[in-house]
């Protein structure tokens, strides 16, 4: 498997993820299982909870606006990005995040908006960061693991003032990288974490050991130590692109965000055609803020090759 089914997989793999887990988005757990109880049946990608059959949320919305932003200038340019969000969140989608809709409606300075919510509410480690990341890490994995890191950092920090969500989007970053040059990333997590800042690097050891549970969880799993300590969890311990979403979703809560970052993960280590294409048929895209767009399966597919086909800077 090549660089470039290896971030189809990616690409694809965290909007189905996203797609799969939207219907049972704060529901209890193994409600998928329950409902799907044989794997590959076939009819998951049923919709519900007011999502259509095959329809993406906010976090692929929102992967898709930051991967236009890096293809169309050439480059990480926050501002633009911050721009494409604001009109994003102006256009109604049909959900978006408490956290990401105040700091994008506030009419502050993308530089500062938010800070100023983490100023005034202590609380931004959310995972509403990690869920958009898997597009960035693509596009920025081939420079290294030090310049992909920081580049999610700057991407998290657009909407998330606690370091703790940009660290744990790095890390994230870093993990698809590793899993794009083939390797497993899950032997390399000890490397990723001497990266990661000292103030954070034990919380994310805890919830990245292979001890570690999602049951053990000390938050809401749409906090970011969790969500991503959830994905890693349920790459670990499957065997399949299909098994490890599955795991994702029936742990239940914020279903659809540990779904996408578990299939970004899953679909870079196992490659688009371990995507079961029962789910990838009706997969869908709707882009606010970008002229009542809809992305289906080969625009994602042309998206992705382009994050690994840009052009070498001079």
């Amino acid at each position: 498997m090549n660089l470039v089914q290896r971030a189809v997989g990616a690409v694809v793999g965290s909007a189905v993820g996203d797609a799969l887990g939207a219907p049972f988005e704060f529901g209890p757990a193994d409600a998928f299982s329950s409902r799907f109880p044989v794997p590959g049946a076939g009819g998951e990608m049923s919709g519900g909870g007011g999502w259509d059959a095959g329809e993406a949320t906010d976090d692929t919305q929102m992967t898709v606006h930051v991967a236009e932003s890096l293809l169309e200038r050439g480059g990480l340019d926050p501002p633009d990005i911050f721009a494409r969000f604001q009109r994003w969140a102006a256009d109604q989608p049909k959900d978006i995040g408490l956290q990401t809709e105040d700091v994008l409606t506030r009419g502050l300075p993308w530089d500062q908006a938010a800070a100023a919510h983490y100023r005034s509410s202590h609380r931004a480690a959310g995972n509403g960061a990690l869920m958009r990341a898997t597009a960035s890490a693509v596009y920025f994995a081939r420079d290294g693991r030090q310049a992909t890191m920081d580049a999610a950092r700057h991407i998290a920090a657009l909407t998330h003032g606690d370091p703790a969500a940009w660290e744990g989007t790095a890390i994230f970053h870093d993990l698809v990288r590793v899993a794009l040059d083939g390797a497993d990333p899950l032997d390399q997590l000890s490397q990723t974490l001497t990266a990661v800042h000292p103030d954070h690097r034990q919380r994310y050891a805890t919830v990245l050991a292979r001890s570690w549970h999602p049951g053990q969880a000390t938050e809401f799993n749409g906090a970011v130590w969790p969500c991503l300590g959830s994905a890693v969890w349920a790459l670990r311990t499957t065997r399949s692109y299909e098994g490890a979403i599955r795991a994702a979703i029936d742990l239940g809560g914020d279903t659809d965000t540990v779904a996408a970052v578990t299939g970004g993960l899953a679909g870079a280590v196992y490659g688009p055609e371990a995507i079961p294409t029962n789910w990838t048929e009706a997969l869908h895209v709707p882009l606010p803020g970008s002229g009542g767009r809809t992305l289906c399966l080969p625009q994602l597919i042309d998206l992705a090759r382009d994050l690994v086909e840009r052009p070498t800077p001079d």
